[in-house]
C-alpha cells in the first residue's frame, strides 16, 4: 500500500523543478564578484577546521594564500601538511590566554601579529587570508574593534579575508559578508574524553 505522507513521483519533480527555477534565477541575479569577509563563530568545535577547507580549496586553485594565527601555539599538523610556495603561515600567539596568563605580553604578540595582517590586507597578489582566533583578540581588548574594521574595509577589494574564533564583536558580525555560527550540542570532552590526535590537534 503506497504512503500517503509521501509526495508522488509527479508532486516531487514538480517541487524540484520550482527549487531548481528559484536557484537559476538566484544565480542569475547575482551579478557582483569581491572580497568576502567571512566569520567562523560560537561555542562549537569546526571554526578553524572549516577554514582549513576553504585554505586547502584556495591552494588547490593555484591561489596565493596566508595564515596568521593569533592564540594557538606553533603546533600545528595542518601547517606542515600545506606547506606550499604559495602559502605563507604565520604564528604570533605563544599559545593559550590561560597558560600564557600574561596580558602584557599577549597584548603585544597580538599588536605583532595585527601589523602583520594589516600589510597582507593591502597585498594586490594575496587571494585568502586566514585570521586564526582574530575574535578572541577582540573579546579580550587586545586590539580596537574599530581598528580592524577600519582595515577590512580598506583592504584589497578582491581579498577573501576568514576571521574565526568564539565570540565575534557584533560590529564585525554586521560587517561580514558570511556569518556561520558553530554551536556546540554535544561534545567528547565534557564527558572527560581526551583531545583526540586528529580531531583537535
Amino acid at each position: 500500500m503506497p504512503d500517503s505522507s509521501q509526495p508522488s513521483e509527479s508532486d516531487h519533480r514538480q517541487a524540484m523543478q520550482a527549487m531548481q527555477a528559484e536557484m537559476r534565477r538566484k544565480i542569475s541575479a547575482a551579478k557582483e564578484k569581491r572580497g568576502l569577509v567571512i566569520v567562523h563563530t560560537g561555542n562549537g568545535k569546526g571554526k578553524t577546521t572549516a577554514a582549513f577547507g576553504m585554505l586547502t580549496r584556495m591552494l588547490a586553485h593555484t591561489r596565493r594564500c596566508a595564515v596568521i594565527q593569533f592564540v594557538k601555539s606553533h603546533n600545528d599538523a595542518v601547517a606542515r601538511l600545506l606547506q606550499s610556495p604559495l602559502l605563507s603561515w604565520h604564528h604570533v600567539g605563544d599559545g593559550f590566554t590561560w597558560d600564557t596568563q600574561n596580558r602584557a605580553a599577549d597584548i603585544a604578540s597580538c599588536r605583532a601579529g595585527w601589523k602583520l595582517a594589516c600589510d597582507h590586507l593591502q597585498s594586490p597578489d594575496l587571494s585568502f587570508l586566514l585570521l586564526d582566533e582574530l575574535n578572541v583578540v577582540l573579546a579580550y581588548d587586545y586590539l580596537p574593534v574599530a581598528e580592524v574594521l577600519e582595515a577590512l574595509a580598506t583592504r584589497n577589494p578582491n581579498l577573501h579575508v576568514v576571521i574565526t574564533g568564539r565570540g565575534a564583536p557584533e560590529a564585525l558580525v554586521s560587517a561580514a559578508d558570511l556569518v556561520t555560527e558553530m554551536r556546540e550540542i554535544k561534545h567528547p570532552f565534557s564527558a572527560g574524553v581526551k583531545a583526540q590526535l586528529g580531531i583537535e590537534f
